[in-house]
């Protein structure tokens, strides 16, 4: 069996590769417990990202690819509660976004690379009706491998 060839879309992902610690101001049980890894899956031709917390915080895993045709990624989310949902996500100018547009709960996420790409301030909202948005919590990845 042949491998895949490396998906030229998401070379502008490299930056995320690796392993980070998670932080978050409203969840201070996860201050050195919380992980996040991102690896190549088949020659890079997708990506995955691994989120490992303690609980109650679900531990999830998504799997990252992109449509040649579109400028933005495709993200498919499952976690340890049984959730499974549908992502649209961008990167670029050192900003990473990722949003879901599904009736009732639409979410979206911001996140902003540090000058030296080793950091990420990032920030998850909600909302009901994909108009009237509500802060969710903050995270602060560090890259530590």
């Amino acid at each position: 069996m042949s491998q895949l060839t490396p998906n030229r879309a998401l070379q502008r992902l490299e930056h995320l590769v690796g392993t980070w610690e998670m932080e978050s101001p409203q969840f201070p049980e996860l201050r050195g417990r919380g992980r996040t890894v991102f690896e190549w899956l088949d020659g890079r031709a997708y990506l995955v990202q691994r989120s490992y917390v303690p609980e109650p915080a679900p531990t999830s895993t998504w799997i990252i690819g992109s449509d040649e045709a579109a400028e933005s990624y495709t993200s498919l989310y499952y976690d340890s509660r049984g959730v499974s949902r549908v992502y649209r996500m961008n990167f670029g100018d050192g900003v990473w976004k990722v949003w879901r547009e599904a009736p009732g709960f639409f979410q979206r996420f911001t996140g902003t690379f540090g000058n030296d790409n080793t950091t990420i301030t990032a920030r998850w909202e909600w909302s009901e009706d994909g108009s009237q948005w509500s802060h969710d919590f903050d995270l602060i990845y560090t890259k530590v491998l």
